[in-house]
């Protein structure tokens, strides 16, 4: 198992979490199933005895303080757009490595893994793991990936994923035998397991056995250009990467490793996903989990998620409900058969402005980047009379910084700038030069403009939209117009890359409850999905081939220790670089958080047990419900 001289300590430390090492002894006889077992006793498919690991993930419920449960029923939910059918593989959960209840990393689907300093990783996979179609699952799968697809430059133009690049250099990977896998650097790379916990997890493997036949190296060339004409494709290329969708769970033919597998091609209103034959997860009374059968997603308008769910139309939901729904759902439990929970929320913050600092307009652009300027508009946000409106003072008002969950929580870093002062915001702008103003009392940019800041929302949050009002009514006060504007969430993606955005607005970062082994890289200039540095971010994640380098002194000292946080050696020069990165965010307020920890409204089915009455909506870390493991929640009747 780990890495370990205590092995006796280490499997009291398993039983804690709930996850029993197999042994012979531990093993139980495995139960087979009724929603399979017509397909057994025809011939279809093996016995549940040869369709599990040799050593399955045992599970021990009562550990963890939840019931024994039977299998069987269909779980209705609900999705906004067709491609969130993805959020199957996002609460499935399964992943190489996962997080515990606890957020500590222990392994799933693999059977151990060994971490040697942080530059060898050793991972064991389970004797006699297949995938959903009954192919083998083995180092095999991991050796086509590396070796085929992420080094194939056709498949895999930037080459392998960044996470894997250690000081520009990739690892050494090697397959000794079918269930060893050694992943290997000169230098430490402490995030590599954590990445793979991710809820959107890199997947450094693919079903072999199944992309073969697709790909140029090992299909037969005329059956392959066949295959590429009758998908009307360019290229063998283009059709492997639309096949290759493990996380976009769209190609209902390829193989999985997740509780349930895509039971519907095309697409649909309702899309249904029936448990995996092959799930390597059983209870400790040999029950195959899931203990779901059939999860159906339904696609319905944003606005309708909670009518329908107060109809009782949904046996469990968090997406597509805010916490201004809290009220109504509750007054429809008795008819809806379901409660309503309230869980802890897990962003760094539950509204954010993203001043653009890579914004085209070069007057705005300067005047964004001067740190008095946001610092204005941070402390003319009442966010007392934003909790009192819209979280009946259950949110928590503050900057945009870690949660009191998380080691680096530091009170001064969430209270920084975060004060509604009218007064120091006026002297703040004045001493930038806007003392200019118009007839409205609009204060003017150095190029006569009115000081109009445009703030693009997704259109899908009434919350936002009502805590921007409120924000609209005191910047008036500091001269400021705020202007808001509702688009498509991929357009307003789109317009913040392209520089065509002035300002956004959206949640904080997604991990609000980093722990000691979290990377840092969310919070320097690394990905375009920060809003408020997309050009910096294409620049890290093209090589410099696109967007901007970074050219602010603040910006660059956060890229600085990133990096040394990817190459220290102790855990206490890692919190010293968190600490810094921490403190220079809550200075430089590259983001205005407006508060957090408002409460998520979760909907559960009365029939339904085994989900948690409190627990973190998270997705990052915890993939929202993944986390809590959807595949143990059952039906009691």
């Amino acid at each position: 198992m780990f890495k370990t001289t205590r092995p006796l300590i280490l499997a009291a430390s398993l039983a804690l979490i709930g996850m029993l090492p197999a042994t012979a002894e531990t093993i139980p006889t495995p139960q087979e199933s009724a929603f399979w077992n017509s397909e057994v006793e025809a011939g279809n498919l093996p016995p549940v005895q040869e369709r599990l690991p040799k050593d399955p993930l045992v599970v021990d419920l009562e550990a963890k303080g939840r019931e024994f449960g039977k299998q069987g029923g269909t779980l209705r939910t609900m999705i906004t757009r067709s491609k969130d059918i993805r959020q199957m593989v996002v609460y499935g959960y399964a992943r190489l490595v996962g997080f515990d209840q606890n957020y500590e990393i222990i392994p799933d689907l693999l059977a151990s893994f060994e971490n040697e300093d942080g530059r060898k990783f050793t991972l064991k996979l389970r004797e006699g793991h297949k995938w959903s179609d009954g192919s083998p699952f083995t180092s095999e799968d991991f050796r086509y990936w590396w070796e085929d697809v992420a080094n194939n430059k056709l498949l895999s133009p930037s080459g392998p994923p960044d996470f894997l690049i250690v000081e520009g250099k990739p690892p050494t990977v090697t397959f000794p035998d079918e269930t060893t896998v050694i992943f290997e650097w000169d230098n430490p790379n402490p995030g590599f397991l954590q990445s793979l916990a991710q809820a959107r997890p890199p997947f450094i493997y693919r079903p072999a056995a199944f992309l073969k036949r697709y790909h140029e190296k090992y299909a037969d060339p005329e059956e392959l250009a066949f295959l590429v004409d009758d998908a009307r494709v360019k290229s063998w290329a283009a059709l492997h990467n639309k096949l290759d969708n493990l996380y976009k769970f769209d190609n209902h033919e390829l193989p999985t490793l997740q509780p349930w597998l895509n039971a519907s091609s095309g697409k649909k209103i309702r899309h249904n996903f029936v448990r995996n034959p092959y799930y390597h997860r059983i209870d400790s009374k040999g029950v195959q989990l899931p203990y779901i059968d059939v999860v159906e997603m339904e696609i319905v308008a944003p606005g309708l998620v909670a009518a329908k769910t107060n109809a009782g139309e949904s046996d469990l939901q968090g997406r597509g409900l805010d916490f201004r729904d809290a009220s109504i759902l509750k007054k429809g439990e008795a008819q809806g058969g379901y409660k309503t929970l309230l869980w802890k929320t897990g962003v760094a913050s539950q509204i954010a402005i993203y001043p653009n600092l890579n914004f085209e307009d070069d007057v705005w652009r300067d005047v964004l980047r001067d740190v008095r300027v946001r610092r204005a508009l941070s402390l003319a946000i009442d966010r007392e009379t934003i909790n009192q409106a819209l979280y009946f003072k259950l949110a928590h008002p503050g900057a945009m910084s870690v949660l009191p969950a998380s080691p680096f929580y530091d009170e001064k870093n969430a209270t920084a700038w975060a004060q509604y002062d009218v007064g120091q915001a006026n002297a703040l702008l004045d001493e930038v030069g806007l003392t200019q103003r118009d007839k409205n009392g609009i204060r003017l940019l150095p190029d006569g403009r009115p000081m109009e800041l445009v703030i693009e929302t997704a259109g899908e949050r009434q919350e936002v939209e009502n805590a921007l009002q409120i924000v609209t009514d005191t910047w008036r006060e500091i001269g400021v117009k705020l202007v808001m504007r509702p688009l498509d969430r991929d357009i307003l993606r789109n317009r913040v890359f392209a520089g065509n955005s002035m300002a956004s607005v959206w949640y904080g970062w997604d991990d609000g409850i980093p722990q000691a082994h979290t990377s840092p890289a969310y919070l320097a200039p690394t990905d375009q999905v920060f809003l408020a540095w997309p050009k910096w971010g294409q620049f890290y994640q093209t090589g410099g081939e696109a967007g901007e380098a970074p050219d602010m002194p603040e910006a660059k000292r956060l890229m600085q220790l990133a990096h040394d946080w990817e190459v220290a050696t102790t855990d206490d020069e890692r919190k010293e670089v968190w600490t810094e990165m921490l403190r220079i965010h809550a200075d430089q307020l590259y983001a205005i958080g407006i508060l957090n920890g408002a409460p998520q409204p979760i909907v559960v089915s009365n029939r339904l047990r085994n989900v948690p009455e409190q627990a973190m909506w998270a997705w990052e870390p915890g993939a929202h419900f993944g986390v809590h493991r959807p595949d143990e929640f059952f039906f009691a009747d």
